[in-house]
């Protein structure tokens, strides 16, 4: 565009591409405190505690992240999130303890690092109430009746993988030998730290379609939490040349975008059943924030 040697951009147009690129910049700011804001958060979080590094990051942190940023109220943001730690199998005093970390880092202005002292005794009360309901109800409605189908990929959930081995524990026990004998665990686990927003749960979408493609025999197939995929496959001589062909099936469906390549190449491991179902069950457990 030609601007007069004269002087700046004037005229009704000028004032349009003016306020046009006062909005871009403003957006451009609140998307840099919104990622300063995660980080520290972050940050304060796995230092007081939070076990696993792999799944605090989800879509409602940046929820959460966006109406503070933005000068709203947390509320509503913090009910999503509490459903969603809920949901990816974190306990309530570990939810209340993330809380406690993002109130710290707010309080604590002067500490830019993340690094402060969190005291859920000192978050206000009605951002704890609003946390701890919105995760009980996730978690007492998986008490009450686990689903089976798990509705972002549509494969099956823990609870079904869980079955599954009970059956196949109890057929090994008939037949008088080990039940790893006949059947392995190949996990998939993902690391969408550097991933932001909904790309984690394209990453999710885009690894159950793989495992979908690779694993199309009878498999059991399953998710265990918000990073996490297993397969139950019988113990033969192609579950390797499987697994070599998922991790290139995966690296080609998150090529598709930007931040998912940053991501790196999944984890891929096989491992030995353990001896008894109880172990198979703990097992899982662990897998599931692993």
């Amino acid at each position: 565009m030609d601007v007069p040697a004269t002087g700046g951009l004037s005229g009704e147009d000028g004032e349009h591409q003016g306020a046009g690129r006062q909005v871009t910049r403003e957006s451009a700011a609140q998307e840099r405190s919104m990622r300063a804001l995660r980080a520290r958060w972050r940050t304060a979080s796995l230092a007081s505690g939070w076990r696993f590094p792999n799944d605090w990051a989800l879509p409602e942190v940046d929820a959460v992240c966006a109406a503070l940023v933005r000068g709203r109220g947390p509320e509503h943001a913090l009910t999503g999130l509490g459903r969603a730690r809920a949901a990816a199998g974190a306990g309530l005093a570990e939810t209340l303890a993330d809380l406690a970390a993002l109130h710290a880092v707010l309080d604590q202005v002067g500490s830019t690092d993340g690094f402060v002292s969190p005291d859920v005794d000192a978050t206000p009360p009605r951002l704890l109430r609003v946390t701890a309901v919105a995760w009980a109800d996730v978690a007492f409605d998986q008490f009450a009746g686990a689903e089976v189908t798990d509705p972002l990929t549509g494969l099956p959930t823990m609870a079904y993988l869980r079955t599954r081995l009970g059956e196949l524990y109890r057929q090994a026990e008939r037949d008088e030998r080990p039940a790893a004998e006949l059947h392995t665990l190949l996990v998939v686990a993902m690391d969408f730290t550097a991933a932001a927003g909904w790309s984690r749960l394209t990453g999710m979408i885009l690894a159950a379609d793989a495992l979908k493609v690779v694993f199309d025999g009878g498999e059991s197939l399953a998710v265990l939490g918000p990073s996490t995929m297993a397969v139950l496959a019988p113990r033969d001589n192609g579950i390797a040349a499987k697994a070599v062909l998922l991790r290139r099936e995966l690296t080609e469906r998150l090529a598709v975008d930007r931040q998912l390549r940053e991501v790196g190449t999944p984890r891929l491991r096989l491992l030995r059943l353990p001896g008894t179902h109880a172990q198979a069950g703990d097992l899982l457990t662990d897998l599931r924030r692993s």
